[in-house]
């Protein structure tokens, strides 16, 4: 009779999520108890008191990482899946991005500077 109950997943899950529960309800009891202090509600740099700063972001040097990233990316997709059948279109692909890569590399360093 308990055979099917003790396997079923609805079962199985009530279970679990019981037991998570339960850890989760013994760990807070268990844990330490530490007064919130103004050092501790700080935020941690190196034990150093620095203004917060507006964080800048480079978004058009970080675009040309990730165009380069994802170029090389296929590239090493596209060879490493070819492998099992080598062939002249691993190579005719490794080619042509090459010279894609070497013929954007003056415009994107325009950009980036």
């Amino acid at each position: 009779m308990w055979d099917g109950v003790l396997t079923s997943l609805p079962f199985v899950f009530l279970i679990s999520l019981f037991v998570s529960l339960l850890l989760y309800w013994y760990g807070g009891k268990i844990s330490p108890k530490v007064k919130a202090t103004a050092n501790k509600l700080a935020p941690y740099a190196c034990g150093e008191e620095f203004p917060p700063q507006k964080l800048q972001v480079n978004v058009e040097r970080f675009f040309v990482y990730a165009v380069f990233f994802l170029v090389f990316d296929i590239l090493a997709f596209m060879l490493a899946t070819s492998l099992g059948s080598p062939g002249i279109v691993p190579v005719l692909y490794a080619g042509i991005t090459l010279v894609a890569v070497i013929f954007l590399l003056p415009i994107l360093k325009l950009r980036v500077e």
